[in-house]
């Protein structure tokens, strides 16, 4: 594996750091177990949608929590010895391990919610931005109202 450097950004970009964090990081845990398979999808211009495949999961088996913009997905199966124990399996294929799927989110991205169907977490995500980042018009005086602005002095 090959291993980047990104010392060279450090240096010569400002409020950057997150997010060469963020690539090492990704470049550090890109070796993980592709269990459970998810997609990412978008369902609109701010809005996102994770879908995670966990067949044999019940809802009080699976948690969600979001800190600090990391969204983590644990699966912990509980024992059921109480099932198998009158079973015996000539194949055994279907997984029923504990797994653990983290997701960075960007700024302002939150959980909406999230629902279990057919096997599958839907967790639905949204960006929403602060009043203050929110593109704004400025007006642009003219005339004798815009003559105060232009030498200095407030109206």
């Amino acid at each position: 594996m090959r291993t980047i450097d990104f010392t060279p950004l450090y240096r010569s970009a400002v409020g950057f750091d997150r997010l060469a964090g963020l690539l090492e990081s990704a470049a550090r845990t890109g070796q993980e177990t592709g269990w459970p398979p998810y997609n990412i999808e978008t369902t609109g211009e701010n809005a996102y949608r994770i879908e995670i495949a966990v067949a044999g999961f019940k809802p009080d088996e699976l948690t969600l929590e979001v800190k600090e913009n990391l969204l983590t997905v644990t699966g912990r199966k509980t024992a059921n010895d109480d099932a198998g124990a009158n079973r015996t399996y000539l194949h055994r294929g279907l997984a029923e391990r504990d797994f653990e799927r983290r997701f960075q989110l960007a700024d302002y991205v939150v959980v909406t919610d999230a629902g279990l169907d057919n096997g599958l977490l839907a967790i639905n995500l949204k960006r929403e931005l602060p009043e203050a980042l929110k593109p704004r018009r400025i007006e642009i005086a003219t005339g004798a109202a815009a003559k105060p602005l232009i030498e200095g002095k407030a109206a």
